[in-house]
């Protein structure tokens, strides 16, 4: 899709323009991130100020006909489920919805006729995401009305998140919190970084869990939920994830994904009939790794 921006579009900002051809601010926003949208033919922010005869391009999604949910369905741990929402436990290696590269196998496809709301047809329920190669539990609704009281819970902040994680080295204090905006990275744009030129407001808060000669596991909580938040705030503060590809070592103490785990999810339930707690404890290959850690002889 290609457009020529027209006078009262000048001085708007790019995700607004986009809104309305797109269908939504969010998908505009998506679109964006993930480097589809151009001005001139130079991928910007979505702040970009929009100026009159700019050219705009959107490239096209991977939009190709959904596989049917037998082929390679991906695997999945119901860990709590009523008529209003379900709480998955998703494995490493799932990726939440399709999109380009990932067209099956994907947990929206396997929770295919039991997750419904919000205005995104790719993924039906979704309420907040987890990375491919991060595991753990996300609540997805199964309904419009569920979708849209936890996705305003989720920005209120009423949904706490907790995460273990490993990271290289020792944080000089048991616990902190990591206050910084996080946005691409101004060199690679498959990054996010503190380095960047769109940054939005993002908190991580951390507390110390289990201190190893060269590792240290630490209990990771999320105030926002920016795209690879833990691991792009605790790579800024020296201590990247261990294992991680992006942001770390990739392959330490035999990984082959980052050592970072969703384990609590715990909210009130929209239809005011309780809390919801559910914990997840840590995978094999996690749980592995730690252990190996755990026996690692500390550097001299």
């Amino acid at each position: 899709m290609e457009l020529l921006a027209e006078a009262e579009h000048d001085g708007m900002r790019l995700d607004a323009v986009l809104a309305g051809p797109l269908g939504s601010r969010s998908r505009a926003q998506r679109l964006i991130d993930q480097g589809l949208v151009t001005v001139g033919g130079a991928v910007v922010p979505k702040r970009h100020r929009v100026t009159e005869g700019e050219r705009i391009a959107v490239a096209e999604e991977d939009r190709r006909a959904e596989p049917d949910r037998s082929e390679h369905p991906a695997e999945l741990r119901i860990a709590y489920e009523d008529d209003r929402l379900l709480v998955v436990d998703k494995p490493a290696g799932v990726v939440v919805h399709p999109a380009r590269g990932h067209a099956s196998g994907t947990l929206v496809q396997a929770l295919a006729g039991r997750a419904a709301g919000g205005d995104e047809r790719e993924r039906p329920g979704i309420v907040h995401r987890l990375d491919k190669d991060t595991s753990g539990l996300l609540v997805v609704a199964r309904d419009e009305e569920t979708h849209r009281t936890l996705k305003a819970m989720l920005q209120r902040r009423q949904i706490t998140r907790e995460y273990l994680t490993l990271v290289e080295g020792r944080p000089p204090a048991r616990s902190g919190t990591i206050d910084a905006p996080l946005g691409r990275d101004r060199r690679d744009r498959t990054l996010i970084s503190t380095d960047t030129d769109d940054g939005r407001e993002a908190r991580t808060h951390f507390r110390l869990e289990q201190a190893l000669a060269q590792t240290t596991l630490l209990r990771v909580t999320l105030e926002t939920g920016r795209t690879h938040q833990i691991r792009a705030h605790l790579r800024a503060i020296g201590y990247p994830v261990v294992g991680d590809p992006s942001y770390g070592t990739a392959g330490s103490y035999g990984l082959e994904r980052q050592f970072l785990h969703a384990t609590r999810l715990c909210f009130d339930h929209p239809a005011g009939i309780g809390r919801v707690d559910v914990t997840s404890p840590l995978p094999a290959d996690l749980a592995l790794a730690l252990a190996r850690a755990a026996a690692a002889v500390p550097d001299r």
